[in-house]
């Protein structure tokens, strides 16, 4: 049980409505916008490095299509399987996602499931390049994204006596009532913002000068994203006078995430491994796409 007193010595006091306005009907909220923007400005990022690699735009934003399709589609369902009893008595809101409730890895699978749907239509080539390009903007879309969760305040934190801690005063935030008005929240949503644009820039400025196979970026995101959220899950949730507010424990003290993380960074060094046993592409080939696409960003011409 958490101490009532548990109090950070720096309290940033959120008071903004999740609602910006309601028209038909219809709630126009923090979360929904920064969610559109996340994907907006994730799609953009993926197609600009995927114009750098050589792959056709059309095929990008075909692609992308399916992708953001899937991502929806699974982050709300597997959001729904891992609370169906928020949902027994009013089914309807299985589909207001405007209001918040999603699983970002239900978003990945479900994106992901979409992106290869699409690729094995088509027949592409070259799919691994093209999951280099998505995990990059992915994780920059991820960032915007949880924005919206930070003004919502729909992801709780445990109470911390950290430096910093937030406390969310205006009524229809779901923080409002999930700890009491004496106790200052981790900032769990910031941390993760701040990890995510890590891993960005990680995978932009670092990676893409030393990974030179198809696939290896992807699967490099999969890792550090996986390991990031496993590390912010332990201070999600809060047990307030013997009530767990947040995220269920499942198994072994972990949570529902922690489990797929742990899983994705077991199978994610095995999956690159297999990528450097595999024969990489011919070197004519390696400066015939360099030549198309000019110098990537951060990456200098590949000497062999």
């Amino acid at each position: 049980m958490e101490a009532l007193s548990a109090l950070a010595p720096m309290v940033i006091k959120i008071g903004i409505d999740p609602e910006i306005f309601e028209i038909a009907g219809l709630e126009i909220t923090w979360h929904g916008l920064f969610t559109a923007l996340g994907v907006v400005v994730g799609v953009l990022m993926a197609a600009f490095l995927a114009r750098r690699a050589g792959i056709d735009e059309d095929t990008i934003y075909n692609m992308a299509l399916f992708l953001v399709i899937g991502g929806i589609i699974g982050a709300r369902a597997l959001y729904v399987l891992e609370h169906f009893g928020d949902f027994q008595d009013d089914p309807a809101e299985v589909f207001a996602i405007q209001t918040g409730g999603i699983s970002i890895y239900g978003a990945l699978f479900g994106g992901t499931l979409g992106a290869v749907a699409y690729a094995a239509w088509r027949r592409l080539p070259r799919w691994g390049a093209m999951a280099d390009a998505a995990a990059i903007g992915a994780i920059l879309g991820m960032a915007v994204g949880r924005v919206g969760c930070l003004i919502n305040g729909d992801i709780f934190g445990r109470a911390t006596d950290w430096p910093i801690g937030l406390v969310y005063t205006h009524s229809d935030s779901p923080s409002y009532y999930a700890l009491p008005p004496e106790l200052a929240q981790h900032p769990v949503t910031a941390y993760e913002i701040a990890g995510d644009l890590a891993i960005f820039a990680l995978l932009l400025f670092v990676l893409r000068r030393f990974f030179k196979r198809d696939g290896m970026i992807f699967f490099a995101w999969v890792f550090l994203y996986a390991a990031l959220r496993f590390g912010v899950s332990f201070l999600r949730g809060s047990d307030i006078d013997g009530v767990w507010v947040g995220d269920d424990l499942v198994a072994g003290g972990l949570r529902t995430a922690q489990l797929i993380a742990l899983a994705m960074m077991v199978l994610a060094p095995l999956a690159v491994a297999f990528i450097l046993t595999r024969r990489g592409p011919a070197r004519a080939e390696r400066r015939r796409l360099a030549r198309a696409a000019g110098p990537a960003v951060g990456e200098e011409a590949d000497s062999d």
